[in-house]
């Protein structure tokens, strides 16, 4: 199988927005920014649930037209599965909206807490209990929509290296 999209999904500060050009330039493909963070950056982080779903639907047009253009493979630095986990971090509940959405990634890599939490103005859950609170939720979105993925961690090269191990363990 050919991975048309793969999807960096996982807490904030574990490494995907360096990673995704990264492996978006090996295979030659494209990489989709998280929107999320300019999204924060522009408004602030005193987010509220329609923040997030206007969020969660910019990422997918986003996703959706780099696939149009066959810019393949897609590499999503993010999308709305992490959206309705943010959803469950911030509100303990998610708007309908995120369990109707199934525009899946054919591959998702969810990134693990494994390296040291950074401040950057945006980031909101650098407490170690908040930061497994925001795996385990993150690990129990992909389980529950049944999708495939696997778990990437490692410093420095090698959690790159362990990123494109598991896209060529799954093509």
């Amino acid at each position: 199988m050919t991975l048309r999209t793969i999807c960096l999904h996982g807490p904030e500060s574990t490494g995907k927005s360096t990673i995704a050009p990264r492996l978006a330039d090996h295979f030659g493909g494209t990489v989709v920014p998280e929107f999320g963070r300019t999204y924060c950056e522009r408004y602030g982080t005193d987010l509220s649930m329609a923040d997030l779903i206007v969020i969660a639907h910019a990422q997918d047009m986003k996703g959706r037209a780099a696939l149009a253009r066959g810019d393949v493979p897609v590499v999503m630095d993010t999308d709305p599965l992490m959206s309705a986990v943010w959803a469950d971090m911030m509100f303990a509940r998610r708007d309908p909206w995120f369990d109707k959405w199934d525009n899946y990634a054919d591959l998702y890599l969810l990134f693990d807490i494994d390296l040291p939490w950074e401040a950057d103005g945006t980031r909101m859950f650098g407490g170690a209990s908040d930061r497994q609170k925001f795996f385990d939720l993150s690990q129990r979105e992909l389980e529950r929509r049944g999708v495939r993925w696997e778990i990437v961690g490692g410093e420095g090269s090698r959690r790159y290296l362990n990123a494109l191990e598991a896209i060529r363990a799954a093509e």
